[in-house]
């Protein structure tokens, strides 16, 4: 059995959404109540592969929100993850997605040295990020993307914000190794890291992000926003395209010009109707088989009987495993979600 670990974008949403899961008592609560409210398994999920073969799962709503990743509430965010890691380990479940915020938290607070939650010593096993699958959805949609607008990969500059993540530096390694890109712009906050990664990958310019953005032909964002930073899609080519590979996914709001295109990275489509309700609150055009592409992770290594955690730690996703789980994808029906219309457009 496989678990997904979930939450809302938004105090805001989780009131919305709270009603539909069966809580009506939290509709009108304030956040020192969501800081409080413990992990509930509140769907069960039954997923048939193309193969025939069929999984079941559940869905475990952390009740974890953005609003507590602040210095005074942070202790309720690292304690949301790990009860729900603790509670989707005693419902037996196999092979648990942590979906969102939730890896973030885990990666960025060093939770690995938290095993013991109360009566459960966490067994790491049971977890995946689900990174590497959604890396390579990310870049399988950039090149899928870039030949519905008609730009040609060999001709094309693609700046990654957010380059040394986990998952922006599993995108690096594919560009560099897999495509004929002409040039790879490196954009994050940790220069640091930015030439560790340079180093490594051999190539790659290190931008601020306004240059890199202005220069681009394609942008993969999988970065946080900082606070006040806005996008002005006038000083980017045309025609160009961004793939929002962010958590909440708002590019499509913020970025408004016919010539560049916004595209929700890391976002795949299932060829069957998965039997579940919780992506009706998730903002899915196609809820009942468009997904998460780290929940579909966790999905493919039940389906496949790989029950360890296929993606764990910072900058360890490798275009090997990139192949790997892109080959079980394909093999159980998943593709990543591409522009609703393909568009012809004449390069300048």
């Amino acid at each position: 059995m496989f678990g997904l670990i979930g939450h809302s974008t938004s105090m805001e949403h989780a009131q919305k959404a709270a009603a539909q899961l069966g809580y009506p008592e939290y509709h009108e609560q304030e956040l020192d109540f969501w800081c409080s409210a413990p992990p509930q398994i509140v769907d069960d999920i039954k997923v048939t592969s193309v193969t025939g073969n069929t999984i079941d799962g559940k869905y475990i709503e952390s009740f974890f929100l953005p609003e507590m990743l602040t210095q005074r509430r942070i202790k309720a965010a690292v304690r949301k993850i790990l009860n729900a890691m603790a509670h989707a380990q005693k419902a037996n479940i196999d092979i648990t997605a942590l979906g969102g915020f939730s890896s973030i938290v885990f990666e960025n607070f060093s939770l690995q040295n938290n095993r013991q939650v109360r009566n459960v010593e966490l067994d790491f096993r049971r977890f995946t990020t689900g990174n590497t699958h959604t890396a390579y959805i990310i870049c399988r949609q950039l090149e899928l993307a870039s030949a519905q607008i008609g730009i040609n990969l060999s001709q094309l500059k693609v700046a990654v914000c957010g380059a040394t993540g986990d998952i922006g530096s599993g995108v690096c390694r594919w560009l560099s190794e897999k495509t004929s890109i002409q040039e790879l712009l490196l954009v994050a906050r940790n220069q640091e890291r930015l030439h560790t990664l340079q180093s490594e990958l051999g190539r790659g310019k290190i931008l601020p992000m306004e240059e890199a953005l202005s220069q681009a032909d394609i942008v993969v964002w999988v970065a946080s926003l900082p606070k006040g930073v806005e996008i002005n899609p006038e000083t980017m080519k045309k025609p160009s395209l961004v793939i929002d590979g962010g958590y909440p996914k708002n590019f499509d709001a913020r970025i408004q010009n016919p010539e560049v295109f916004v595209l929700k990275g890391g976002i795949v489509e299932h060829s069957l109707d998965i039997e579940w309700t919780m992506m009706d609150m998730a903002n899915m055009d196609v809820p009942n088989r468009q997904l998460f592409a780290c929940f579909a992770e966790a999905m493919l290594l039940e389906f496949e009987k790989w029950y360890t955690n296929f993606s764990w730690g910072r900058n360890q996703i490798t275009v090997a495993k990139m192949e790997q789980i892109g080959e079980a994808s394909q093999k159980h029906g998943f593709s990543p979600l591409l522009l609703k219309e393909a568009v012809t457009a004449a390069r300048t």
